[in-house]
């Protein structure tokens, strides 16, 4: 997409959400690719009621780990993108450039903290995330491999979204699709031909980011980029990267938190359910990426929108963008839900067709997603929080669904039912729950209160409190 025929302040609001979500829809499902095709593929590795089982509930306990590294790249991404396109939105470009040089580096800092961490502690990390003794072996390989990668992930991950907040939508699905056919290509070619078993796949993914990784410093150091990366501007400036920090601290909690949230689930699962429980949470964790890919999608090709008219001060196109972004949200919910409360065992098949795995995980897919169908309420107002530079609250809700409300309730629960394990899935959508209709009311007020300070036309706009 040419970032001259996209005019984020003028263009009908509608068309550009559809302009600029689908490709970012698009980035999203594909990414969640690089990690769903390997477990897919793992799943079914012969036998797969043994050897297929035991490798996807290893892999599954890396999940946190995997998160963490992606938790890290939104720190940067999602807390200065959109500080970078209010401040295009304000004309201050250079302003733009110094927020994404100051990223880069921090992202290539943050890569080698974590590939150390992970290399050292892989074991102890593993095991207290629900390894047994019967999978820490395959956890191992998949790790040791996939951290040597890190710094490609985050690259990845952490600059592509600035080129989404220029608008360059199509340049960004084009980085998720290069690394995603690749890495659908190499995964069969080392997992099987190769006999490289968990190791393969996860060579696959990183040799797979590093194509990624590449493309993307490509186009921003290139001619067609209006934020370039410039050597002047990698020097981390406080003054610079901490606003972007605290902005990003609300994605990097959500993330963050998933890991933790993981390793509780995986632990009070073992503990009640061993490891066919572990291996069901697994499948249940990958069904719901691919319900937030979308919601995620959605929001970032709003994010742009929503930003730059928030900075140039524009409250009826930051109101209407919203409104259309709310409707997309819930709409794809919804539908999601039912699709997956009609069919759990089609989910389920996806990724092994061990009988017993298939029952066991489709009564749990059930319950685990019951709340999904009203979670494009929660994804909306959180992400336009974020969008409008409300560090705040956003990092308010973030610590409010997964810390205060979810990891609480998956051990108060199990003391209330006598299926224990069940009761631990059950915890996701009453924490859910309170969360949305929490993030809904405190956005009816406070949203109201920043348009009408964005209205105001003597007062500058300002954060939310």
């Amino acid at each position: 997409m040419n970032r001259s025929t996209i005019r984020l302040g003028e263009d009908n609001v509608k068309k550009l959400l559809v302009t600029l979500s689908i490709p970012t829809i698009t980035s999203q499902i594909v990414n969640m690719l690089y990690n769903l095709v390997d477990r897919i593929y793992i799943g079914h590795m012969a036998p797969a009621d043994t050897v297929g089982k035991l490798a996807l509930t290893g892999v599954g306990v890396c999940f946190p780990i995997i998160m963490a590294v992606s938790a890290f790249s939104a720190l940067m991404a999602m807390g200065g993108a959109p500080r970078a396109s209010i401040a295009e939105g304000r004309g201050d470009t250079p302003a733009s450039e110094r927020i994404m040089g100051n990223a880069f580096t921090l992202l290539l800092l943050s890569s080698l903290l974590l590939t150390t961490v992970v290399q050292l502690f892989a074991e102890p990390l593993l095991l207290s995330f629900g390894a047994s003794d019967n999978t820490i072996g395959y956890a191992l390989d998949y790790i040791s491999i996939y951290s040597l990668g890190t710094v490609f992930v985050q690259l990845t991950m952490g600059m592509n979204a600035y080129i989404t907040a220029q608008g360059f939508t199509t340049v960004s699905m084009k980085t998720t699709l290069i690394g995603a056919g690749l890495n659908i290509i190499l995964d069969p070619l080392f997992i099987f031909a190769l006999d490289l078993g968990v190791r393969g796949a996860a060579l696959a993914t990183i040799l797979s980011q590093g194509v990624s990784a590449m493309w993307v410093l490509r186009f921003l150091t290139g001619r067609k980029t209006k934020w370039r990366l410039r050597r002047e501007n990698l020097r981390p400036v406080p003054s610079v990267f901490l606003p972007c920090m605290a902005l990003g601290l609300s994605p990097f909690i959500m993330q963050c938190t998933e890991s933790l949230i993981s390793v509780c689930f995986n632990s009070s699962l073992y503990q009640y359910g061993g490891d066919l429980a572990v291996g069901s949470m697994t499948i249940l964790t990958s069904v719901m990426q691919f319900a937030m890919m979308p919601l995620q999608g959605l929001s970032q090709g709003a994010q742009p929108i929503i930003s730059y008219n928030y900075g140039a001060r524009k409250a009826p196109r930051v109101k209407e963008a919203f409104r259309l972004l709310l409707l997309s949200c819930l709409t794809y919910s919804m539908v999601f839900w039912a699709a997956v409360e009609l069919f759990p065992a089609f989910f389920i098949h996806l990724f092994n067709s061990d009988p017993t795995l298939v029952e066991y995980g489709s009564r749990a897919l059930r319950i685990y997603i019951a709340s999904m169908g009203i979670f494009g309420i929660q994804i909306a107002c959180q992400q336009t929080f974020v969008a409008i530079g409300n560090a705040k609250t956003s990092l308010f809700l973030a610590v409010l669904r997964k810390i205060i409300l979810l990891i609480p309730l998956i051990y108060i629960l199990p003391n209330f039912f006598a299926d224990k394990a069940f009761a631990v899935f059950l915890a996701e959508p009453i924490a859910d729950l309170g969360a949305v209709v929490t993030t809904a009311t405190m956005f009816f007020f406070q949203f109201r209160a920043a348009m009408a300070k964005l209205e105001a036309p003597l007062s500058p706009p300002h954060e939310l409190g």
